[in-house]
């Protein structure tokens, strides 16, 4: 391929140039490629190992805890997460042992879940569900899953009698045989015995009438099942002596402000005109004589029990009632509290709601989107936990609601952030000229769009702070010369306060000896050169300046003549090298830098070895005699390589770019003359180090 540039009087042809790429990581070997620039490319891999803190922390390992429900029926959901707790920031892996064939289980998140069906009925023994973090792991005691058959009562109990002839009903059920159970009745016809081994409702009746909301119920000690409210209407044998007939179940509670509503149904086997009476009406009701309605809304005033209330049917002969019943008038149901939407990884979170519910009320909290580091009662509302550091993140719409059995209220959904603790860092300055600007700004770890507030204590007179940003500045005067102690600056996120420690600033005379200035760089790779030398003068012309330096690094050497700090530190020297003073001195005065760190930075020590052959000819074909050089481009972007080495040296035919850290680096090359001739970049090519 041919690589030209357009210049005003000539172009340089670079001829037919092979380039070879190899990217070599530090301890690797070189891995060469040919190609031409026309289809520049490389071959083999690289590696760039680095060698970092990371790793688990020991902490004591995982601690897991939680009590799963022993029996689910059958046809409903069985849901168990365990919690855990981990000092460490590995990944947390779980694993269970005999799970049940009719679940599921989530290694991520320790969920076990599933709906058994009537295949499945059976004890499940010796589950046992663990959790590792890589190095330690805990389990939960073993425990067993009993799969149930709901219980159900049924049968078609006859609703109609007649005077002197004997009535009979027997309930059946689905429970096993020796199955001990219990049956109970609510509203029992005065003239019926009741066996609550069997549950046989039977008796004569003596006279007409309805008995209504029959209930029959069954128990086997933990599972309860009931058949339909029904009516049994006894009838004389004569049709046209036989009472009226009523019906229905009136709801037995309402809200203030809700409307209640319920209407009778009934019936006259003579065909006769019926009318409606009431006893115990509710003040805030209406009832109507001739459908026997009673509705109304009562108000937050009349909230209480209205109790023995009976609604009766008469054809001007003979009648008949419905049960006595209640209707409880509640006020609505409210839930409230304000739960904190932030805590701090490794400090405990406590949020429990509360609601208007008279004293005594049952009530039933569920919870939505509940993290994963926390616990809920059912039974109080409470949510609490201690989240870990590996836990920091925002769980969102998270909602409680209670339910009393006829009203449910929920809270707004709600969002919990769990964060780091809040730090501030930052190395003030201790001392400035007279005459000279301060400056310090302190550091947090705070994510970035949080709300902080500032504030310091003994503020020096001559300078300003900012509660918004921290900042420290000002200009002390040659009368402010003195020594300003115990200042502290401090920040708070709202829920947290961090503070630096108490730090000192000496203002002092304007220097008449020796000044020194300069911005040392305060980073270097491992196996990079580090250089910096301070400017310094004196007052005093003529005057001998002797350099000296407190702390310096191990890996540097420092030069008192010109105070020069140079050196390339090794794999060996990385860390962080602090509180550096650079001073100067005219045998009678000195002054010195502010101190300072230098941080050696393990990197990825990459390589890109590009090779080719001599340019010699122009576009043109003629002789090129006076080639100056190449320069060689490259970047971590096709279409930016930043980075330019000149090569002073015709004679070069190859180059090794070194210090490349981890990623894809891109490569091209040109050659110029000595008079200003360039030729036109190569193809580019690619390596990536990882």
């Amino acid at each position: 391929m041919v690589w030209s540039v357009s210049v005003i009087s000539r172009r340089l042809r670079l001829g037919v140039m092979g380039i070879a790429l190899a990217l070599v990581a530090a301890a690797c070997g070189q891995v060469g490629v040919t190609g031409s620039p026309s289809n520049l490319a490389t071959t083999g891999t690289s590696t760039a190992t680095s060698t970092g803190n990371g790793g688990s922390v020991s902490g004591g390992g995982p601690i897991i805890s939680g009590t799963p429900a022993a029996s689910v029926l059958v046809g409903q959901t069985y849901s168990f997460t365990p919690i855990v707790a981990d000092n460490s920031i590995n990944a947390l892996t779980f694993s269970i042992a005999n799970l049940p064939p009719w679940a599921s289980f989530d290694a991520t998140t320790g969920l076990l879940t599933g709906t058994p069906t009537a295949d499945n009925v059976g004890t499940f023994a010796n589950i046992q569900i663990s959790v590792s973090d890589g190095n330690v792991s805990a389990s939960l005691p073993a425990f067993s899953i009993a799969v149930l058959m709901p219980l159900t009562i049924s049968g078609s109990p006859p609703t109609g009698a007649v005077v002197g002839s004997p009535y009979s009903f027997q309930p059946s059920t689905n429970a096993a045989p020796g199955t001990t159970l219990t049956f109970s009745i609510q509203n029992q016809p005065s003239w019926t015995n009741f066996d609550a081994t069997t549950g046989l409702l039977s008796g004569t009746p003596t006279q007409p009438g309805t008995f209504a909301n029959i209930t029959i119920t069954v128990t086997d000690g933990t599972q309860t099942a009931a058949l339909p409210a029904f009516t049994v209407t006894v009838s004389n044998p004569n049709p046209t002596n036989n009472p009226p007939t009523i019906a229905g179940t009136p709801a037995t509670g309402v809200t203030a402000g809700s409307v209640y509503s319920f209407t009778p149904a009934a019936t006259d086997p003579a065909g006769k005109p019926l009318t409606f009476s009431i006893q115990n009406p509710p003040s805030w009701a209406t009832f109507s004589t001739a459908n026997g309605a009673l509705t109304g809304a009562p108000t937050a005033s009349q909230v209480g029990t209205y109790a023995n209330i009976v609604i009766s049917v008469s054809d001007g002969t003979l009648s008949a009632s419905l049960a006595a019943f209640s209707i409880k008038v509640v006020a609505p149901l409210t839930l409230s509290g304000s739960p904190a939407t932030q805590v701090v990884a490794g400090k405990p979170y406590a949020f429990q709601p509360t609601s208007n519910a008279p004293t005594g009320t049952k009530l039933t909290f569920s919870i939505q989107n509940r993290p994963a580091w926390a616990t809920f009662s059912g039974t109080t509302g409470m949510l609490s936990g201690t989240p870990t550091a590996a836990q920091a993140g925002t769980t969102s719409n998270i909602v409680i609601s209670a339910s009393d059995g006829v009203q449910t209220a929920s809270l707004p959904a709600f969002s919990i952030q769990v964060v780091s603790s809040l730090s501030i860092s930052g190395s003030p300055a201790t001392s400035v000229t007279a005459g000279k600007a301060y400056s310090f700004q302190p550091t947090t770890n705070a994510p970035s769009g949080t709300a902080l507030t500032f504030s310091i204590q003994n503020q020096p007179s001559w300078a300003s702070f900012s509660g918004t940003t921290g900042a420290l500045t000002g200009t002390p005067a040659a009368s402010q010369v003195g020594t300003y102690a115990n200042i502290a600056i401090s920040v708070s996120s709202g829920t947290q306060t961090a503070a630096l420690g108490a730090f000192t600033i000496s203002v002092t005379k304007a220097a008449t000896g020796p000044s020194i200035s300069g911005t040392p760089p305060t980073s270097v790779n491992v196996g990079s050169s580090y250089s910096f030398t301070p400017t310094a003068s004196d007052a005093t012309s003529g005057a001998t300046l002797t350099f000296s330096i407190t702390n310096k690094p191990s890996w540097a050497s420092f030069s008192t003549s010109n105070g020069a700090l140079t050196g390339t530190p090794s794999a060996a020297n990385a860390g962080t090298y602090g509180n550096i003073v650079i001073s100067v001195s005219d045998g009678a005065a000195s002054a010195s830098l502010p101190a300072f760190s230098i941080a050696v930075n393990e990197v990825s020590n990459g390589s890109a070895t590009l090779t080719w052959t001599p340019v010699t000819t122009n576009t043109n074909g003629s002789t090129l005699s006076d080639l100056a050089g190449y320069r060689v481009y490259y970047g971590t972007s096709q279409s930016a390589l930043n980075t330019v080495v000149v090569l002073a040296n015709p004679s070069l035919t190859t180059y090794s770019v070194t210090n490349l850290s981890a990623g894809t680096w891109y490569f091209g090359v040109t050659a110029y003359a000595s008079d200003g001739a360039v030729s036109a970049m190569s193809n580019v090519g690619s390596k990536t180090v990882q």
